[in-house]
């Protein structure tokens, strides 16, 4: 009897084996996986499906995702001044930029968020409690875009589109480099809004397009801002002894105010009027909509913007 009774307690132990919760497998979760990702927080994201349902918390996510067949997915983005596509123009809209509102972007349902690196990484935490999946990506330099570019076609599926949208832009951006003189131009990128005057390293936007032309900026190499790795403080001082041939100016507020305000500066100034490109009236203002924010997939108009401000005549044939 009692080795009957053992043999039925056997028996229910292993039924209750297979049939019970099994522990999760510790090296086949992720390779079943739709896609696994590092994102720019270096941090491993598994996407166990295709996503259904993403929120972007900036606008140079749109179009990319538009090129690489996701605009059906995207269900919230947030406002921007910056150009939006057309389908993304009714989308609910989670907040500014700057701004991200969660409660806005947990209403919207969705089961992946692309966030923002350098403004919205205060959300990842909120969501992920959530159980929402996060992506972190930078879309700053035209390296980042393109590393992007990548991510976001593994997300949709479509592989082939995303190398298509790189190896175009890498064409049109040589195509730009074949057009001017191959001189290793010294150039300045000054960044100006109403708080003054900072100077743009390589990693910023116009710093990492100039480097891209082959030109050589002036404050590489200078020790950077302590909450901004892609800036150093301005100093007038520097620049009269760096003595750039080549001043570009981008901006953040009224372009024709800031433009009259510097214009003014550098005129009256006989320490501004030593800088070479201030005497020769190499000083140019970039384009707002290309250099304030990325330009994302535009990174070839924004190169053609900045080559097309010292060469126009190559242009205009």
């Amino acid at each position: 009897m009692k080795k009957i009774l053992f043999l039925l307690m056997a028996a229910l132990v292993m039924l209750a084996a297979g049939c019970g919760p099994q522990p999760a497998a510790t090296d086949g979760s992720s390779a079943k996986a739709y896609a696994v990702i590092t994102d720019d927080l270096g941090r491993e994201v598994v996407l166990p499906q295709k996503p259904k349902r993403i929120v972007v918390t900036s606008a140079s996510f749109l179009e990319p995702l538009e090129a690489v067949d996701g605009a059906a997915l995207v269900v919230g983005r947030p406002d921007s001044k910056t150009k939006m596509p057309d389908y993304a123009k009714e989308l609910t809209s989670v907040g500014k930029v700057y701004q991200i509102d969660a409660e806005k972007v947990l209403a919207c349902e969705p089961d992946l968020v692309i966030v923002n690196k350098g403004m919205n990484e205060k959300l990842v935490d909120a969501l992920e409690s959530n159980g929402i999946r996060t992506l972190v990506l930078d879309m700053k330099s035209y390296e980042d875009v393109k590393r992007e570019v990548g991510i976001l076609a593994q997300v949709t599926g479509a592989k082939d589109k995303g190398d298509k949208l790189i190896a175009d832009m890498d064409a049109k951006i040589q195509s730009v480099k074949d057009k001017i003189p191959q001189d290793k131009r010294r150039v300045s990128v000054i960044h100006s809004t109403s708080q003054g005057l900072t100077v743009q390293l390589e990693g910023s936007i116009a710093g990492s397009v100039a480097k891209m032309l082959g030109w050589e900026n002036v404050a590489s190499g200078t020790a950077p801002l302590e909450k901004n790795p892609d800036a150093a403080p301005y100093s007038l001082e520097n620049l009269v002894a760096q003595n750039p041939e080549l001043i570009f100016v981008t901006s953040m507020g009224k372009l024709d105010a800031i433009k009259s305000e510097m214009d003014a500066t550098m005129k009256g100034s006989p320490a501004w009027q030593s800088v070479a490109a201030v005497r020769e009236g190499r000083v140019y203002y970039l384009p707002q909509d290309l250099f304030l924010l990325s330009p994302g997939i535009h990174y070839p108009e924004a190169v053609e913007a900045m080559a097309r401000c010292v060469y126009p005549e190559v242009f205009a044939k």
